[in-house]
């Protein structure tokens, strides 16, 4: 006997300013099984703190083998999105990450509400996502930080820059 579906949708106008951020990372070499489950746990605590402007943070699992596991994560809007990008812990891990990527991969790909979407793809050795149709450019100058790479460049610099990634 068929059974009608039961369809639903949501009201996002309280939410003006929502962004979707899918992130990921992947193991690249044996040893960074260590590396990914060390950020999976950091991860894991600082998004139980319930950090403003969080509204959810839900596992995703993209394969098994290479092993890509990430995150979807809904932010009320970009301010809130960067003050957490730049207070501690976060921003002293992403710079320990860029600085030696510990035998993994990161990305992550941002859809915004009010238009645009950006991504970065760190230490990762085939396009995905975007990139696979979209090509990859260096993440530098302009597309170094993500408000530059939505458009939005008026909510400041980067969580980090070229400065603190590329010199001594």
């Amino acid at each position: 006997m068929p059974t009608r579906v039961n369809r639903q949708t949501v009201d996002l106008s309280a939410y003006p300013d929502l962004l979707v951020l899918y992130l990921g990372m992947r193991v690249n070499h044996l040893y960074g099984v260590r590396t990914f489950f060390s950020f999976g746990r950091k991860i894991s605590e600082s998004v139980a703190g319930k950090p403003d402007g969080l509204l959810l943070h839900e596992p995703v699992y993209y394969s098994i083998f290479p092993m890509n596991m990430g995150m979807r994560q809904y932010w009320r809007d970009l301010p809130s999105l960067l003050a957490f990008a730049r207070s501690e812990p976060h921003r002293q891990w992403w710079l320990d990450f860029l600085r030696d990527s510990g035998g993994t991969g990161f990305w992550h790909e941002t859809y915004s509400i009010k238009g645009g979407m950006e991504a970065v793809y760190d230490d990762v050795p085939q396009p995905l996502g975007f990139g696979r149709f979209a090509g990859i450019r260096r993440a530098r100058g302009p597309m170094f930080g993500s408000a530059s790479r939505l458009g939005r460049s008026e909510h400041g610099s980067p969580v980090l820059s070229e400065r603190d990634l590329y010199e001594p």
